[in-house]
């Protein structure tokens, strides 16, 4: 309209075709109108306007004073529209936030709440998220017959979307745990076969699977594409590689099961990558050596206190802004 892209006020005049453009207005019987615009230029509304009391024209002092007065009730209303739009997020953030927030607590309690009794080894896990929620799962399953379950698993991705899915995978892992015992394989191809349908072809997860036999020491797992979990017997360690590939990429899938003897004074780690790639400023990263040296200058300290060590200095290594998941299980033997 040529009236909103002049910005000035406008007489009407009868019969013109401006006059049948408004006619919506014709109720009011305008003889002036005055166009708000935007910022941008956009119309915003009109000053519509009688006749003066005078019976005499607009002059063009009028005008100008009544396009300065349009143009004040533009920003005006411009203000109020940014005002509105700003309330709403906010209002919709606080809402995320909450929402967020209870999805936290949710995914907290997934995470194992008690660890069941052994006789033959101290341990214990940790999971700090980089995000409200993550993809980090450890968990400890009581499989009965003095026999533990420990499971380490890595989603890809983050936030809510890796949330979910570790929730799925936890809930799928309980469901097996009868089966895990009498055919870990199985089990897992089951896992697989879950994860291969239920998400995008991108999705996949790593994951350590232990079977621990309190009365025997010995320790069967398969290892899915996870990183191998180091096995420190005095200065030497023993790495448990990958056994299967990782879940969920692929319709066909196998996994082998290794066995490992655990001994007396023995110190298992299973960690994620979040543990070895956390990053200083420098960019260099934490990794294996490093996690090796705490391990080592700290055997004599029980699971719990072994695991805070590593934490506490990840955390220290890499004081800016955690990147991944840091998520940590450590067994002493005893």
């Amino acid at each position: 309209m040529e009236l909103a892209r002049q910005g000035q006020p406008w007489e009407v005049l009868s019969g013109s075709d401006d006059t049948r453009a408004l006619s919506l207005l014709a109720p009011l019987g305008p003889e002036c109108l005055v166009p708000m615009s935007g910022r941008d230029g956009e119309l915003l509304g009109l000053l519509a306007l009688g006749s003066r009391l005078s019976e005499e024209p607009f002059s063009g002092e009028d005008k100008r004073l009544l396009a300065a007065v349009a143009g004040q009730a533009a920003v005006a209303l411009e203000n109020i529209g940014l005002a509105e739009k700003m309330a709403e997020r906010i209002d919709a953030e606080r809402r995320a936030a909450r929402e967020m927030e209870i999805a936290r607590q949710v995914q907290s309690k997934l995470l194992p709440q008690k660890a069941p009794p052994l006789a033959t080894l101290d341990y214990a896990g940790m999971c700090i998220q980089a995000r409200a929620v993550g993809g980090d799962y450890y968990d400890f399953l009581d499989l009965g017959d003095r026999r533990a379950g420990f499971v380490l698993a890595d989603i890809a991705g983050k936030g809510m979307s890796a949330a979910l899915l570790m929730a799925n995978l936890q809930a799928h892992l309980r469901s097996q745990s009868a089966l895990l015992v009498q055919d870990l394989p199985r089990s897992l191809q089951s896992v697989n076969r879950m994860f291969y349908e239920s998400t995008e072809s991108s999705n996949y997860a790593t994951l350590f699977l232990g079977i621990y036999d309190d009365a025997t020491r010995r320790l069967r797992y398969a290892n899915c594409g996870h990183n191998p979990p180091l096995l420190l017997r005095g200065q030497k360690v023993e790495r448990l590689c990958a056994t299967a590939t990782v879940l969920g990429l692929f319709e066909k899938w196998e996994c082998q099961v290794a066995e490992a003897q655990l001994l007396p004074g023995d110190v298992l780690v299973i960690y994620t990558d979040g543990i070895v790639e956390a990053m200083n400023a420098d960019h260099q990263e934490f990794g294996e050596a490093a996690l090796l040296r705490i391990l080592r200058e700290r055997q004599l300290v029980d699971a719990r206190g072994l695991l805070a060590a590593v934490i506490a200095a990840v955390q220290q290594f890499s004081a800016s802004e955690q990147s991944d998941d840091l998520t940590l299980l450590v067994a002493q033997v005893r």
